[in-house]
């Protein structure tokens, strides 16, 4: 995630379309896909057709890493190997191959969630390579509403707090801890459990 979105610049393909941040608690419904393997740093289980979902932030490094195997994790809990395929991406290139924050993975292995992986920037071939594409914070959001080059591309993303039962107007954003102790990893580890719960209850729920 790291320096602030706001001096991020913005990705060297996107183009200018200027999108406002939907508000919370309105959830559209989209196409679902066929038969859906959950997939994350792990590689494919099943070779059944997956949903496909890719989790943004901005360095790809904190929150997305998080966020993906999150829900990969809960999904397996949940029975459904066979059912998603999971990624993460950043919409800056600045840690492009580096592994995930270790104080990020620290917080999360002490309630037994283990992952590493490798960073990469979000590019226009995700949109048609995923269903779903949850954005960690509104500047994510309108970086990849400008990269998409369709209404139906447009249509693909979402706000990842858009889920979480306990965000209120002013919470749209999953916090990035980057500069900041230990206690803001912990709340942002606790912010994205949230609303993966709540993705993947939405998700089984038919309502995306």
């Amino acid at each position: 995630c790291y320096p602030s979105p706001r001096q991020a610049g913005r990705p060297a393909d996107a183009n200018t379309y200027e999108a406002p941040i939907p508000p919370l608690g309105k959830r559209g419904r989209g196409p679902r896909s066929g038969a859906p393997s959950i997939t994350g740093y792990n590689g494919p289980m099943s070779s059944q057709t997956p949903r496909r979902l890719l989790f943004v932030c901005l360095g790809n490094i904190v929150r997305s890493p998080l966020a993906e195997n999150l829900f990969h994790h809960l999904a397996r809990q949940a029975g459904l190997d066979g059912k998603y395929q999971v990624d993460s991406a950043g919409t800056s290139a600045w840690h492009a191959g580096e592994a995930p924050d270790p104080r990020m993975r620290r917080v999360a292995q002490q309630r037994g969630l283990s992952y590493s992986g490798q960073a990469r920037q979000v590019g226009r071939s995700d949109f048609a390579r995923f269903d779903l594409i949850l954005a960690m914070d509104g500047d994510n959001y309108r970086d990849l509403m400008r990269l998409a080059g369709t209404p139906a591309e447009r249509a693909k993303v979402r706000l990842l707090r858009e889920f979480d039962p306990q965000a209120g107007d002013a919470g749209q954003d999953v916090p990035d801890p980057y500069y900041g102790g230990a206690a803001g990893f912990e709340t942002t580890y606790r912010i994205v459990e949230r609303a993966v719960k709540g993705l993947l209850q939405a998700l089984e729920g038919g309502e995306l």
